[in-house]
Parts: C-alpha cells; structure tokens; sequence
C-alpha cells in the first residue's frame, strides 16, 4: 500500500535537486514574466473552493475539533524529533524551519514618522530595538542546500520589549516568522495534519500528489516559489497568517506583514556546495549591511482576506502593504561555533509578543503548543536549556567582545530587560 507514496517520495528526492540545478539559466525570466499570472489563475481556483464563514473583520472561529487537531500535531512532531535524533547521539535540530543558514545580529528601527493609527505601544516613533534574525531553510532534515525545497524562513526576536507578553516563558521579547512564499504550506490545521502524518511516513511529497486527496493547487503556489535561491538576504519573507494590530482606538484590526529588502540585488545561485547559502550570507554581510522595511497590509474584505485560511493571499491592490519600520543588519561575522548553537536552542514562537498583536487563525493558534512543546522536545534531547536572549551575547572564540558582534553604537541599546 505504501510502495506507490515511497517511489513517489523517491523520484522526487531525485528529480527536483536536478531541476534546480538549472534554476539560474531561467528562472529569473519565469518568475518575472510566469509567476504573477499563474498565481492570479492558481488563487481564482482557490478562491472558487472557497466556502463562506460569515465572519467579520477580525473574526476568528475555531475549527471543530481544534484541540485534538494540536495534539495531532504536537505528538506527531515530537515524535519525529524523538525517532530522528533521540537514540542517535545526533544534535537535535528544529522539526520545521530546520537548517540554519545564519543568526545574525541586526537592529529593528521602527519609523520616525507614523500616523497615528500605525502607532501601538511596540511600533511608536522612532523606537529601536535590539534584534536577532536566524535565517533558515524548511526541513524537516538539514541536507545540502539544493536538495532542500526551495522555502526559505526567518526568524525575528525583538529585545527590551516592555509589557507583560502572551507566553510568559520569556518576559521581554518579541517574535516574528517568515517564509520566503505568501502561503503557507497548508491551508489549516485540519490539513497539516494530513502533512505532518506523510512526514513521519518519510513521503511528504504524497501529501500533495495523492490523488484521492490530492493538494495540487497548494503544491503549485508552493513551487511559484520554490526555487534555487542565490542567497537568503535578498528574499522577501511573508508571515502568511495574520494579526491583530490594536492602536487603542477601539477598533483592533487583522494585518499580515511582510519583510521586503530595500535594495533588489539579482545574484546567480550557485556553486551548489552543501552550505552554499550560508556561504552567501557569510561573504555579504563581510562586505556590506543589509536592510528589510517590515510592511504591514490591513485587512479589509474577511472574505477575500480570510482569517482561517492560510492559502489566500491577500491583495497588495485592494490593500496596499503600508511600511512601519526596518531591520538593520550591519556587516557582521556570524559563524562563530557558539553562535549556531545559540540559534539551534533559540526558541521562536509568535506568541512570545503583547496582546495588541496578538496571532490569529487557526494556524497561529496551533503555533503556541506546537512550537512551545517541540523546542521543548529538542532541548531536553540535547541536554539544554530554554534560553531568553539580550542581545548583548558574545559568541567570538576568545570570549572577550567582539567588534563585529557590537552593535553599530550606543543609541541601539536604548531599550533592555528591566
């Protein structure tokens, strides 16, 4: 019965690393002249699937049998961290969002000017603070580079943020997620489920390519973006599932947000060693800063911008993303032993913020146990513990400060833990 799913698995294991291999002979000419109006054909088909909720702006609805679904998920997860590296006296990495390519150091400055409905007590003028970003591929094994499905993540953790926080295993940080696609992989829980099930099985690739339950739209958003990457500091990164954004005027609103570089680079991926996107990383950051705008889009149809549906992507056109605020990421060495192991235990989870933003979707509420128990899982396996981080952390060989880890200057550490 599972012979069919394993040659499936097999064949594209096979097949797409090649593939990818001629990624920088075209795909730069496809995604620029194919991408948008497969993607505007690919969402009518979703959207002609779609079934009314009668929710309203901001609206959220459980799922039925929400609750077990999480559990679903969680045991499935944990037990593939456990199967993966419990008894093999191997490093336990992150079940999604796996490889690591960097942590890096950077400052997240939210603008000097915001109209006063932007403004909430973590984005207020000209407010700074320290930030981490782990920029990482999908998983859920660390293999070479090329054979890993082309969906890059980012990780961001806010320093110094006051206020009591939703998760109250760290007090004074705040986090933000990431892929470099503007859906995500699944639609809704009921629906990871079915794809965490495949990845303990060792055939995610069925998931979608079943035909009796198939998820071929999904696959194709998916690969719109999946690509070979030439480096992981040019990508956008979408959080594909919303959030509330309450400025105190009474009327919270739903956003997604999006990080955009501020400068468009176009670099040819490749030479595909293991670590090639690290590499990149490494030989930019030695030699320029980098700089995101983080852009927020409202919501303002529920049912063209749906809550609980994650395979919609909401319309630039109908609203358009408003930019509050920049990641500065200053030339910088990251490769530091000490660092990678810092990032592999740093725990990333959206509900590490304050109740003004606070996730919605069935997907995000899932994020808060999933993500909570499966960090859990990989640090008890490799004998660590849960860290909340300052952003004053040293990582160089010799212990002491290190130069290119400082921060640019004295104002970016205006906000620290009290």
């Amino acid at each position: 019965m599972r012979i069919i799913p394993r040659l499936v698995q097999s064949t594209t294991d096979t097949l797409i690393p090649r593939l990818r291999r001629l990624d920088p002979y075209y795909r730069d000419h496809f995604d620029r002249l194919a991408r948008g109006p497969l993607q505007a054909f690919t969402q009518g088909l979703i959207r002609l699937r779609q079934r009314p909720t009668g929710l309203g702006l901001t609206e959220e609805r459980p799922m039925e049998d929400e609750a077990a679904l999480i559990d679903d998920i969680t045991d499935l997860m944990n037990r593939f961290l456990e199967r993966e590296y419990g008894d093999t006296g191997e490093t336990a990495e992150r079940a999604g969002n796996t490889k690591t390519y960097g942590l890096v150091r950077g400052v997240f400055r939210v603008n000097d000017y915001l109209a006063p409905h932007l403004r909430t007590p973590l984005f207020q003028p000209g407010e700074r603070y320290l930030a981490y970003a782990r920029f990482g591929g999908p998983g859920p094994r660390v293999v070479p580079d090329i054979e890993d499905n082309g969906i890059l993540s980012i990780g961001l953790k806010l320093m110094g943020v006051p206020g009591p926080k939703l998760l109250d295993d760290e007090r004074h940080t705040v986090d933000f997620s990431g892929i470099s696609a503007p859906t995500f992989t699944t639609p809704d829980l009921q629906e990871n489920v079915k794809l965490q099930q495949q990845v303990g099985l060792g055939t995610p690739a069925w998931y979608f390519l079943n035909p009796f339950d198939s998820h071929y739209l999904d696959m194709v958003m998916q690969g719109l973006y999946a690509r070979a990457h030439a480096n992981p500091l040019h990508l956008a990164y979408h959080s594909c599932v919303p959030y509330l954004y309450d400025n105190g005027d009474g009327r919270p609103r739903a956003i997604k947000y999006a990080l955009l570089p501020r400068r468009q680079t176009h670099t040819r991926a490749g030479p595909f060693t293991p670590n090639y996107l690290r590499d990149a990383m490494r030989e930019t950051l030695a030699q320029e800063p980098v700089s995101f705008d983080f852009a927020i889009q409202f919501q303002t149809d529920p049912r063209a911008m749906p809550i609980e549906n994650a395979a919609i992507v909401w319309s630039t056109r109908d609203s358009p993303l408003v930019r509050v605020a920049r990641l500065d990421l200053h030339m910088q060495r990251f490769d530091y032993p000490a660092q990678d192991a810092f990032a592999r235990n740093l725990t990333i989870n959206p509900w590490h913020t304050i109740a003004e933003h606070r996730p919605l979707g069935n997907q995000n509420r899932a994020r808060r146990a999933i993500y909570y128990a499966t960090s859990r899982t990989r640090q008890a396996i490799n004998g660590e513990q849960h860290i909340e981080p300052t952003g004053h952390e040293r990582f160089d060989l010799a212990g002491e400060p290190d130069s290119d880890n400082a921060p640019e200057s004295s104002e970016e550490t205006a906000h620290e833990p009290v």
